[in-house]
């Protein structure tokens, strides 16, 4: 078949065999299917769906178009943890050190910022020579001696996967349920990850904007890591305002630090807690939920997680003087503090406004290939159910020029709602599934 035609039997609403999904990443791969047709292919699948074989076989194909790892002789267990993407997650950087710390090693492929969710290597590249382009051997020879691996997807590990994520990000195509299902689980099977923990995003300033969708997508990872006989289980955790404070690549590095060393924003603190819990409950560190939720918070609170975040920058050629003075990390040209406009209970921080000035700032990526701002971004300072009074400081703004400021101001202001009467707070987490 040619791969016009399998682009057109997907259009039209039917649905492709084994073979044809895996021709066409194998063509893909190869470089005889042009990004164009590549492109017209995600849209096809973004407006009609994929069944679950469908999916499956897409995923399956995407994680052996290149080498597979087999960690069973480097580790015992190998553990992995990911995020559908958020506005402020920088969840990873705490996390997998107090797992790794609590003696579980985790090995983890990221990737870069997609549409408005911010990319966990663009977070790390803040600090100075931090490479994320490790060979295979290097991931492997740091898994077993550090414990603690946070790289880019190497070019022979689901190579059709790392080129169909970078055409997502600028064609439109970021938010369908198959190509991100298949995206996280290619890269997470080809990895070697036995046991993975997914934390999967709801609400406005997620790609899956309803519990629905989210525990669809959800459904969907984890019927795929039973088929491939990985252990995966899937949180559902709330998008509608921005997690933590800090929104941009160096602003988030600080507060993870900031985290790690025992401080930090109190929902981000008890969000990377809560997932890092059910990663050491997976990797049997405890025998319940509760006794690896006691693990995690002695990590963190000993200083074992922040020795091992340290460790981790060291092994990969990171300057540690940045992270052990996180001012030296990169900062704005201008830094402004934007008030509330008004008395109130904040009803509403839309966080995929905030999101979205964020890369307009600077942050993210407008289209494939481009440079990052790792100093611009925004910090949040008022939650969901906070009253606050007029002049209070609502968002501390960090631009690289005045121009993008006046919008930015302008921008974040508009993703408030106020109310006179009290709001709910918003949950962290809306449920499992396992």
């Amino acid at each position: 078949m040619h791969i016009v035609d399998l682009i057109i039997k997907k259009r039209d609403r039917y649905e492709l065999t084994t073979d044809e999904i895996q021709e066409f990443v194998a063509a893909f791969t190869r470089g005889d299917v042009p990004d164009y047709q590549a492109a017209a292919f995600a849209m096809a699948v973004l407006l009609n769906g994929m069944s679950g074989r469908e999916t499956t076989d897409l995923t399956l194909a995407m994680a052996h178009s290149g080498d597979t790892l087999d960690l069973t002789g480097v580790v015992d267990v190998a553990l992995d943890k990911h995020s559908t993407g958020g506005v402020g997650d920088k969840t990873t950087l705490v996390v997998e050190p107090v797992v790794a710390a609590c003696g579980l090693p985790v090995g983890k492929m990221s990737g870069r910022g997609l549409g408005f969710s911010g990319g966990t290597l663009d977070k790390m590249e803040s600090i100075p020579g931090y490479r994320t382009d490790l060979t295979t051997e290097e991931f492997l020879k740091q898994l077993k001696e550090v414990g603690l691996v946070l790289t880019g997807q190497t070019g022979d590990l689901a190579p059709a996967d790392g080129k169909l994520y970078a055409l997502r990000d600028v064609t439109g195509t970021v938010p369908s349920l198959p190509l991100i299902a298949s995206s996280i689980m290619s890269k997470k099977i080809a990895a070697g990850a036995q046991r993975i923990v997914l934390d999967v995003k709801v609400g406005v300033g997620a790609f899956m904007e309803t519990e629905e969708a989210a525990r669809a997508l959800a459904e969907t990872m984890v019927e795929i890591g039973r088929l491939a006989g990985r252990k995966t289980v899937a949180l559902l955790s709330d998008m509608n305002q921005p997690l933590g404070v800090a929104v941009g690549n160096a602003l988030e590095v600080r507060e993870a630090i900031e985290t790690l060393q025992g401080g930090g924003p109190a929902d981000f603190r008890e969000h990377a807690l809560e997932v890092a819990a059910h990663l050491l409950l997976l990797g049997e560190a405890a025998p319940d939920l509760a006794g690896a939720r006691q693990l995690a918070e002695a990590a963190l609170s000993d200083g074992r997680a922040w020795t091992k975040f340290r460790a981790l920058v060291a092994a990969q050629g990171g300057d540690v003087s940045y992270v052990d003075d996180p001012e030296k990390l990169p900062r704005a040209a201008q830094i402004e503090t934007v008030a509330a406009p008004r008395a109130g209970v904040l009803a509403a921080c839309n966080a995929r406004v905030i999101g979205e000035t964020s890369v307009m700032m600077g942050a993210g990526r407008l289209t494939k290939g481009q440079p990052i701002d790792h100093a611009v971004g925004i910090e949040v300072h008022a939650k969901v159910g906070d009253r606050l009074e007029a002049g209070t400081a609502l968002f501390t703004l960090h631009a690289h020029n005045e121009d993008t400021l006046a919008e930015a101001r302008a921008r974040v202001l508009s993703a408030c709602e106020w109310s006179d009467s009290a709001v709910a707070r918003l949950p962290l987490f809306y449920g499992v599934v396992d």
